[in-house]
């Protein structure tokens, strides 16, 4: 009887090898320790005198087989292979940690790995290791996307809800780049993914080969890894700050995925019985805004108009020197403002989840409840105004296509990028400068003759990422059909201009800002009358570029009105006076507005 030993047993000369160990053992030719075996010289016939001379083959058939069989190549793939699953298994989601001192930890994930690997029999360890490969590569690409959401958006990527935004990036890079750009972009992607799949499996497989030649050393590797991980773990060991050298960072992080699936599905239920508490759903159109009548209402969404604008040192004396000098002409001109804040859903883009959010009530934060919300009869700020008898109008330049929630908000009509008649060039994203915006509304709706009173919602898209080229504020009589723009953008900053630093990506944002602000305050000063109610608010804060590390969802809201009857009944709001709200002034989630709103304006709740 032959002694047991965690090493495999190796055939004898004279012992055949069973289909099994034929098939399935790793190839025993390629070691990463001792030389090949050399090949045996076969003796070539003489040509004949007559024969002439043939051209040896290009490439001698395994050439390249025996080039990685050497010894020394071998052992660099092996090598190479360790450190690649030891990257993968350290690789962060977070952009600020992917560092030198982020990888100099220990991942308790490769002694369960080894463990596993030396414990699983020979035939099935093949396809455990090439499920364990793409599984790894899967990761480390979802951490990538993390990595991109944290950056723009201040969170993580979600693996169940997500993805229909990546039908909004390619629109934002066609829209913004061109049509090459966004079709790079695609391949790219798609070249990536491969690449990273492709190499963490073949990692994977590599080292599964040298565990399975070495299961001795292997266990003993498993088990100092272990013993480390423990040790490093109870003394609390760390080399970056708040980042331990004991790693589980991919158990935790594949743990964490899962469990926010299926948080994501059983928060359909919550959002459904959310969706149906309604105190104003059975109110008549007699109930709804009583104290409202009469009036032109308009909300109006300033693109990434956050609380950075006002009190971030780079961007504040400029946005603010905007609203100082507005403040007394349109006091002059007969109006009052009150302004307060509120906590926006998203944050630095995803701006209908902010829109939907104000509108309904209801805190909008996944794509997931935005689709159950259209979907549902919830009753909106503008349906309300609907039953009770404005007519309801949507204006949204950076629509592009069919918008078919405007049904669900309850608007009678809507006006795009395709109908607004705009005969100048794109600002990037920005189909068109909110100044030409503002003057169409006002021909096309506002200066109607004999129209019912009127409840807007329009976006302003010029503050839109990439903050370059920004139109320049003109004569409202200048601007025409928008042909004018064209030499603006001719002698505007182009992006690859600014985008080299985040100092000049600052400034643009800040420069937008001020032109989207300076256009909607002049048209009120200029077209507005003694039924205006302007309400005015950001939608989100700018991405981290502009805003920074921690920057709060906080964004201004303020609420503009000639009769000063419509501000009285906001008083107990405690908002500041003026177009920009104190530092300390009320805040409020961006969801409890609805509410506020309709009790303020005399509506009945049931």
């Amino acid at each position: 009887m032959q002694p047991t030993d965690l090493a495999d047993p190796t055939p004898t000369p004279d012992e055949p090898q069973t289909p099994d160990d034929a098939q399935h053992e790793p190839d025993r030719a390629v070691s990463d320790t001792a030389p090949d075996e050399p090949d045996r010289a076969v003796p070539e016939p003489a040509a004949s005198a007559d024969e002439p001379a043939t051209e040896p083959a290009a490439v001698q058939p395994g050439r390249v087989r025996r080039l990685l069989n050497q010894p020394r190549v071998a052992l660099t793939l092996t090598v190479l292979a360790c450190v690649i699953v030891f990257a993968a298994l350290l690789y962060p989601n977070v952009l600020k940690r992917l560092s030198a001192g982020g990888f100099a930890r220990i991942p308790i994930e490769a002694a369960l790995g080894i463990a596993l690997l030396i414990a699983v029999p020979r035939r099935p360890r093949l396809i455990l290791a090439s499920i364990a490969g793409v599984v790894l590569g899967w990761l480390v690409i979802e951490k990538s996307l993390d990595m991109g959401w944290f950056e723009i958006l201040a969170r993580p990527f979600d693996p169940v809800l997500d993805w229909v935004l990546f039908d909004d990036t390619y629109g934002f890079i066609r829209e913004s780049y061109g049509q090459t750009a966004a079709y790079g972009a695609i391949a790219g992607v798609a070249v990536g993914v491969v690449v990273v799949l492709a190499v963490t499996t073949w990692s994977v497989l590599r080292v599964t080969a040298l565990v399975a030649r070495h299961r001795r050393t292997s266990a003993y590797t498993a088990g100092g890894i272990a013993v480390a991980w423990l040790a490093t773990f109870l003394l609390g060991v760390q080399i970056v700050p708040n980042v331990p050298v004991a790693a589980r960072t991919t158990v935790t992080y594949a743990w964490d995925r899962a469990h926010q699936a299926r948080a994501g599905l059983a928060d359909e239920a919550k959002f459904a019985k959310e969706v149906a508490a309604d105190p104003f759903r059975t109110a008549t159109g007699d109930q709804l805004l009583t104290g409202l009548r009469g009036k032109d209402v308009i909300f109006t969404f300033v693109e990434s108009y956050g609380r950075n604008a006002l009190e971030a040192p780079e961007l504040a004396p400029g946005v603010n020197a905007v609203l100082d000098e507005r403040a007394p002409q349109l006091q002059q001109a007969g109006f009052g403002a009150r302004s307060g804040w509120l906590t926006s859903p998203t944050f630095g883009g995803s701006s209908w989840l902010a829109h939907s959010t104000l509108l309904s009530g209801l805190w909008i934060n996944s794509q997931s409840r935005y689709r159950n919300l259209t979907a549902s009869d919830r009753l909106t700020v503008t349906s309300s105004f609907k039953r009770a008898g404005w007519d309801t109008v949507s204006v949204m330049p950076g629509a592009t296509r069919a918008w078919p929630e405007g049904a669900f908000y309850g608007y009678n009509r809507v006006w795009d990028s395709r109908n607004l008649g705009y005969q100048g060039p794109k600002f990037s994203w920005s189909p068109m400068p909110d100044q030409y915006t503002l003057k169409q509304f006002t021909e096309l709706e506002y200066k109607k003759a004999d129209r019912q009173p009127l409840m807007v919602e329009m976006p302003l898209v010029s503050s839109h990422t990439p903050w370059a080229p920004i139109p320049s504020f003109m004569d409202w009589e200048k601007v025409g059909d928008g042909s004018i723009y064209h030499e603006t953008v001719a002698n505007a900053p182009k992006k690859a201009d600014i985008w080299g630093s985040s100092k000049k990506v600052r400034a643009e944002y800040g420069k937008s800002i001020q032109y989207s602000l300076t256009s909607l305050l002049d048209w009120a000063q200029t077209y507005g009358d003694e039924n205006l109610v302007l309400v005015f608010l950001g939608d989100h804060q700018p991405s981290k570029v502009v805003s920074g590390e921690d920057a709060s969802h906080d964004v201004p809201i303020t609420i503009v009105a000639r009769d000063q009857a419509v501000l009285d009944k906001i008083s107990s709001w405690n908002w500041t006076e003026g177009l920009k709200p104190a530092t300390d002034a009320p805040v409020w989630p961006m969801n409890a507005f609805r509410d506020r709103f309709l009790t303020a304006f005399g509506s009945t709740a049931h």
